[in-house]
């Protein structure tokens, strides 16, 4: 339980339902601590740098996913290994929003609040 009070924000879950915003999360915390150029391709990375990224990524995946990628020791193939089982809801999760957009209307929501609330899902 204490190490959920450490993270920066929620976890990847196995399911990757989280994927999208995880992704944006991770990016965003490695740039500001100037380890982004970890997981691009055709890095020069040294090894402390390397070491710190890997801990923060693997901090913040479920600890299924940790088990599974157990053996990986480089942030760029973690990030690649996680980009090719998850990506594919991108294709799932746009053609789902756009309906729900397409479809979202104030008279069905009995208060504002639920719909704000719905509204802001789809959005996000």
């Amino acid at each position: 339980m204490a190490n959920i009070e450490n993270q920066k924000f929620i976890a990847l879950d196995i399911s990757g339902k989280n994927y999208l915003s995880w992704v944006l999360d991770v990016k965003l915390h490695l740039s500001a601590k100037k380890l982004r150029h970890t997981i691009d391709e055709d890095n020069a990375v040294s090894n402390e740098e390397r070491a710190t990224a890997l801990i923060f990524i693997r901090h913040h995946i479920d600890d299924d996913l940790k088990y599974e990628y157990l053996t990986v020791e480089n942030p760029l193939e973690l990030w690649q290994n996680l980009n090719d089982r998850f990506e594919h809801l991108k294709v799932v999760v746009l053609p789902n929003t756009l309906n729900d957009w397409l479809h979202l209307r104030f008279q069905d929501f009995k208060i504002v609040s639920e719909y704000n609330s719905t509204l802001f899902k789809i959005v996000s």
